[in-house]
């Protein structure tokens, strides 16, 4: 399996990042690396993540207070979106 993100969903890691760096510099690297390691767990259970009852080829991953939406492509997860949960969809 490949791993691939859209570029909203690039765009959202960026933005996660730097609004906890505004307060904590240090936690955005570490909550970066975290995130960005549970998502790669995808590649090997791409499974894994709950179906999305509105859109059944999606699923949302939940990674502690973050979820991840993604599909299945063949042999490419892709992720579509990353946001935290008190976040408006």
């Amino acid at each position: 399996m490949k791993l691939k993100f859209t570029s909203h969903a690039v765009e959202d890691l960026k933005r996660l990042r730097a609004f906890i760096a505004e307060h904590n510099p240090d936690a955005a690297n570490r909550i970066s690396k975290r995130l960005r390691k549970s998502i790669q767990h995808l590649v090997e259970n791409p499974q894994m993540g709950k179906v999305v009852e509105d859109l059944p080829e999606a699923r949302d991953f939940i990674t502690g207070p973050y979820l991840v939406r993604y599909i299945v492509i063949g042999e490419t997860v892709i992720i579509l979106k990353v946001w935290h949960g008190k976040e408006d969809q």
